[in-house]
């Protein structure tokens, strides 16, 4: 008897710490802060304006700070002064992964909420254009094979593309989507050189430098975490190219049109088929700490991932619904709240 009396006073404890852990540093709160990507921030008000209108719970506290940026703050403790959730429009990095567990956030658990694609876009009325990872990783990156970039018209990239100046309007390096483009596009534009692409296994720093590095000059103009303001500059310098989040496109295509890369334009099934070369994954991470302390993070997720679905109403907002496989597996881990550990990472 004394035995399982000093069990439930050690698991009373242990609730308890838990407990202060996330309500310490600011008081408690009553309502969710979620911070991190501006690509997810209009998935996320759209089911924070739907997980409010049961009633049960407060809206949420939601910041749209790039996905870097968010990281850095959702990793920095626990406790009531430090964010629940964060959006992410790409997967976490073991880098941040390890900044949040040398700050005791030791139990992330990681929701894949849908995919999206890094777009390429144009005016309506700017001229054709139809490019390659290699053609735009040319344009913008920074030392292209190694080398000074001295392009300032398309044609100075290739002769085949217009004669205009190369006008990129994109993301910020804190933003999720400019990681998505160095990876997912320039990257392998980047590998398109023999000499650039063996640089990977022999010198990594060097490798990341070339390929990933973007041009600081007025070819990439960086339009901060405001996808919005992006699809403004196009609409007012047709020559002008944009980089941003295949929802705004879908938002937008009165005024906008997508820009083919390697022959495949960036559309709903392009994406879902992995056809399209900027096609990726979405998240919303989730932490462990403060389920059952702050209200409603749970609750929050199923409701992520059930509006996620090809028929629900975050498709009407861009958002292109995971495999069925997928979303069965996000939905289970909603429930039971599996910790993300760092070899699923690597």
């Amino acid at each position: 008897m004394k035995t399982k009396f000093a069990f439930i006073a050690l698991a009373t404890l242990a609730l308890a710490g838990c407990e202060n852990q996330a309500g310490s540093g600011g008081g408690t709160r009553d309502q969710i802060r979620i911070v991190g990507s501006s690509t997810v921030f209009p998935f996320a008000k759209a089911v924070s304006e739907n997980f409010v209108s049961s009633g049960n719970f407060k809206a949420p506290v939601l910041e749209s700070t790039g996905t870097g940026a968010g990281m850095s703050l959702f990793c920095s403790g626990v406790g009531a002064d430090t964010p629940d959730i964060e959006n992410a429009s790409r997967r976490m990095k073991v880098t941040e992964f390890e900044l949040c567990q040398k700050n005791g956030v030791t139990d992330i658990v990681e929701i894949n909420i849908g995919l999206d694609g890094i777009a390429v876009a144009q005016a309506n009325n700017g001229p054709d254009m139809a490019l390659t990872p290699e053609q735009l990783y040319k344009a913008i990156a920074a030392k292209p094979f190694g080398k000074e970039n001295t392009a300032k018209k398309w044609s100075d990239v290739d002769p085949s593309l217009p004669s205009v100046p190369i006008s990129v309007y994109g993301p910020p390096s804190t933003s999720g989507t400019r990681d998505s483009l160095t990876e997912l596009i320039m990257e392998v534009g980047c590998q398109t050189d023999p000499a650039t692409k063996a640089l990977k296994d022999s010198n990594k720093e060097e490798f990341k430098a070339i390929c990933h590095e973007i041009r600081t000059d007025s070819g990439y103009l960086d339009a901060g975490e405001n996808d919005n303001l992006i699809v403004q500059k196009l609409k007012s310098n047709p020559n002008a190219i944009g980089i941003f989040g295949y929802s705004f496109l879908e938002e937008n295509q009165d005024t906008v049109r997508g820009i083919a890369l390697s022959g495949v334009q960036p559309t709903y099934d392009t994406i879902v088929s992995g056809e399209y070369p900027g096609a990726r994954a979405m998240y919303v991470y989730l932490k462990k700490h403060h389920v059952g302390v702050i209200p409603g993070i749970q609750e929050f997720a199923a409701e992520f991932v059930t509006a996620g679905a090809r028929d629900g109403y975050l498709a009407k907002s861009g958002l292109i619904a995971a495999p069925d496989s997928t979303r069965a597996a996000m939905a289970d881990a909603v429930k039971s709240l599996p910790v993300l550990r760092k070899e699923e990472l690597q």
